[in-house]
């Protein structure tokens, strides 16, 4: 879990600026310290330095781009990005261990190997099975008591046990239970993939460890079977309804809605709401 309010802050300042040039100092700065200090203690907390882990996030969303935009030139991807062509080449080689050519050739057939359970199937519906699973709604913003993992997703079951039990004094039958994820497990490897376990925050809650999930215009997947097959609900969005439809993936990033868990079963009931433009 990331713990310290000036690393999830600073966390989320290059999350939401990392199609601008970001450097070290900036990210200092913006946390009022020191760069050699803000970047040990930064270090420490997520095992990556702020550099690295600046560089990986935007190589790890271009490539994300390269997915879901397949009529957008890879040339105008690496350029939002702050990449001359050859450039953006050279340096998604070195991450990806492939030019991005190849990168958008393999990624649906990489997509269909689940790598956070690694036994399941994938299966990609038509788009026209995938359309009626979909709506696209409008959300307020949302205010929230949240905590911050790095790892597996597979893995969040254990870490909900104990976030429900630590803050159930705040949750009454009104209470929504998020989850918002940053990453594509088809891209990012599993232990650097950051998730924000949440529940609705009570008005005048005063927990430090509060913050907004912006609202606005999202493709709502309604999925319903076990937890193992969330991964083919996102790659169906990815891979299969985003690119046919007529709506672009926004900037910011998506979240769950639990309706119904089973944990015997293991069955969820969830809305995975992806911003759209």
């Amino acid at each position: 879990m990331i713990t310290n309010e000036y690393i999830n802050r600073a966390i989320d300042y290059i999350l939401n600026h990392i199609d601008e040039e970001i450097t070290v100092e900036d990210i200092s700065n913006y946390c009022c310290f020191s760069r050699y200090y803000f970047s040990r203690i930064f270090k420490m907390e997520t095992g990556e330095s702020i550099y690295e882990f600046i560089k990986r996030v935007r190589m790890e969303r271009s490539a994300f781009r390269l997915k879901v935009e397949k009529d957008r030139s890879i040339t105008d991807i690496g350029s939002a990005y702050g990449y001359s062509s050859s450039n953006y080449s050279s340096a998604f080689k070195k991450h990806h261990n492939m030019p991005p050519y190849k990168f958008r050739r393999s990624i649906v057939h990489k997509s269909m190997m689940n790598p956070v359970f690694r036994n399941t199937q994938t299966e990609l519906l038509t788009w026209q099975e995938c359309s009626e699973k979909i709506t696209v709604e409008i959300f307020e913003d949302c205010t929230v008591i949240f905590e911050r993992y790095k790892g597996s997703y597979g893995d969040l079951s254990v870490h909900w046990g104990a976030f429900l039990d630590k803050y159930k004094e705040y949750i009454t039958e009104q209470t929504r239970i998020l989850e918002r994820s940053y990453d594509d497990p088809a891209i990012t490897l599993p232990d650097k993939c950051l998730c924000d376990i949440c529940i609705d925050a009570p008005a005048g809650c005063t927990l430090e460890n509060i913050c907004t999930i912006k609202g606005g215009r999202f493709a709502v997947y309604h999925f319903s079977g076990p937890v193992e097959h969330i991964y083919s609900a996102y790659q169906n969005l990815f891979s299969v309804w985003l690119p046919q439809s007529k709506y672009k993936i926004d900037d910011s990033y998506g979240f769950e809605i639990y309706k119904k868990t089973d944990c015997g079963s293991r069955h969820m009931d969830i809305d995975i709401c992806i911003p759209v433009k």
